[in-house]
């Protein structure tokens, strides 16, 4: 069986029980989950953020199944993460990850390679839009 299970953007909201039940495994001990929302602020922003938009290269889908594999070689960690495309509001999640595997710190390893990695990796850019119309494009990752 695949170590991943889930690799996708999405259009649509993300959905943290999707993911869950994705990664559900009877020799699973342990279940991480890391969600990362749009919020208000950021140390660049001169006004309050009000969304982002992301937009991906065709072949990001890709590199965010590459991403969750390259994190899972060599354990028994079972991975489902999704990214979202699109305008985000403040509050909506942009990135979700679950991991499922036989002990804690293999999952939060696991977990945080998946985030750190997406941040440097994947071909997803972002555009910040400020509450006085600001907009600003920030780089790689979510």
């Amino acid at each position: 069986m695949s170590a991943v299970r889930m690799a996708r953007l999405s259009e649509e909201a993300l959905d943290l029980d999707v993911h869950l039940r994705a990664v559900e495994d009877d020799a699973s001990g342990a279940l991480t989950t890391f969600v990362g929302r749009v919020r208000n602020t950021d140390p660049d922003a001169t006004d309050a953020v009000v969304a982002l938009e992301y937009s991906a290269h065709p072949d990001a889908e890709q590199t965010l199944h590459r991403i969750a594999a390259d994190a899972a070689a060599g354990t028994d960690a079972i991975v489902a993460v999704s990214h979202r495309v699109g305008r985000l509001d403040v509050g909506e999640a942009a990135v979700i990850i679950a991991v499922a595997s036989g002990h804690r710190a293999e999952a939060f390893e696991v977990c945080r390679a998946v985030i750190e990695t997406i941040k440097t990796d994947l071909p997803v850019w972002k555009r910040q839009v400020e509450a006085d119309g600001t907009t600003a494009w920030k780089g790689l990752g979510g």
